[in-house]
């Protein structure tokens, strides 16, 4: 997928706008069974093409959760409320930051995400997001 970005020069020129890119957590529970976790590994790689910082300790998931996946759309967004925490904030404070997730659904977990870095402060201006896929 980073390949196929990189050869489409003018979306990826997009992405050097940001300063760092962070990704949506999943827990420990869902990395251990799947053994990585795809946002992760595709944000590395944009990370390396585009030179532009990344850090995984941004996001993290305080809680478990059901699978996204196999809910509707109420569920989906009840399922991710309080879900995640915003740590480290200095590290991304005054930056654009680009969230990875694997798909886009109903926006509700990027949203969720976006919404614990506003609420530390950061402008949601700053704050965009990429997804491999749209279901």
């Amino acid at each position: 997928m980073s390949k196929f970005l990189e050869n489409q020069r003018k979306s990826f020129e997009n992405l050097k706008k940001y300063d760092i890119i962070i990704i949506v957590p999943i827990s420990d529970k869902r990395k251990k069974e799947r053994g990585y976790n795809q946002s992760e590994l595709l944000a590395k790689e944009i990370s390396k093409i585009l030179l532009i910082e990344y850090s995984k300790q941004i996001i993290y998931k305080i809680k478990d959760t059901q699978p996204q996946s196999v809910l509707n759309k109420r569920q989906r967004q009840e399922n991710v409320k309080g879900v995640y925490e915003a740590k480290n904030i200095e590290k991304v404070r005054n930056k654009k930051i680009l969230i990875i997730d694997d798909i886009y659904t109903t926006g509700n977990t990027v949203n969720e995400c976006a919404k614990v870095l506003v609420q530390k402060g950061i402008d949601r201006k700053n704050i965009g997001v990429l997804t491999i896929a749209k279901d």
